[in-house]
């Protein structure tokens, strides 16, 4: 059974391509709060000073969904320049958002995208992640979610009822989408999924999210086809003893800088590697916007646009 959805043509909304692509700033698309006022993005001409555009104001306010929300967006270039975003759009829902903007300032209808309606004990579906996968030539959306009793070895390893696994949908057209199904399975909890290309190799990027005993750290896998397998996870990578959650990370020069969010510490953070293998803490290089405060980045998505889309922005 497919999931249909029926959104306005003429538009299409990212912030970054899956693959690399020339560029000359980047953008950061994030929320502030619980999500409640949409869509915020600070620029940068180097990847490291972050500054808020359009004055802080929400580019996109939030439509679907029972809660009205829109956490955790992100945004990708399909092939022919179009952005596409997907997002959280409440905490207790089946659904996820789905919009599209060719200048990320004007947006097509916003669509709801029931990705775990067909499992209806299912408690959630967050940080939707979208790629374009040019060997099969569609997109991929991948998020994760709870379904009680499901994976019962590591029931009680989360906060309260969760314990995530990775799903996942395919469209073409983002009329019609194939049916859900599992995506990723690493044994643990997991949340905030997201890939990277660097050095022309693509790696997958996780959170484990085990409570009991506290682990709350980011880990990355090697991926030679986005539908995997998966590569051996590496060991944490992130600060020791830091909670952080969000990945994102793109290659800028010869360093690939990943971005997290230090949400119980109320700050963004960095780490910098050439190789994927050996990181660099570089948060006190970092500058972000609004730090320690209640309209602080929140989850987002790093991306590079040319210089033109930043002024737009601007």
């Amino acid at each position: 059974m497919y999931i249909t959805r029926q959104l306005a043509v003429g538009f299409t909304l990212a912030l970054a391509s899956f693959a690399s692509q020339a560029a000359d700033a980047y953008v950061f698309a994030y929320f502030t709060g619980n999500g409640e006022d949409g869509l915020h993005f600070a620029g940068s001409a180097d990847g490291y000073k972050w500054g808020k555009l359009g004055g802080g104001r929400s580019f996109l306010a939030p439509g679907v969904g029972n809660a009205k929300l829109m956490r955790d967006p992100c945004i990708m270039r399909g092939p022919d320049g179009t952005y596409h975003m997907v997002w959280t759009s409440g905490w207790n829902e089946n659904n996820i958002g789905y919009a599209s903007s060719k200048d990320l300032v004007n947006w097509s209808p916003q669509q709801q995208v029931p990705v775990m309606a067909h499992e209806p004990g299912s408690l959630n579906a967050w940080a939707p992640e979208i790629v374009y996968d040019d060997k099969r030539g569609e997109f991929l959306i991948f998020w994760a979610s709870t379904i009680p009793g499901r994976f019962a070895a590591t029931d009680g390893s989360s906060e309260e009822k969760y314990n995530h696994r990775m799903y996942f949908t395919t469209t073409r057209d983002f009329v019609t989408y194939a049916p859900t199904k599992l995506y990723y399975d690493p044994g643990f909890s997991v949340i905030d999924a997201s890939f990277v290309r660097a050095n022309g190799k693509s790696y997958l990027m996780v959170k484990d999210e085990t409570r009991n005993p506290p682990k709350k750290y980011l880990q990355i896998a090697s991926a030679p086809d986005l539908r995997g397998p998966f590569g051996k996870l590496s060991a944490p990578i992130t600060p020791p003893g830091l909670w952080v959650e969000g990945p994102t990370a793109l290659q800028i020069g010869q360093d690939v800088v990943l971005y997290y969010d230090a949400y119980t510490t109320k700050h963004y953070g960095a780490m910098r590697s050439r190789d994927m293998v050996h990181w660099e803490d570089v948060t006190d290089k970092m500058r972000f916007p609004d730090e320690g405060t209640p309209l602080r980045l929140r989850h987002g998505t790093v991306i590079a646009v040319p210089e033109e889309v930043l002024g737009k922005l601007q």
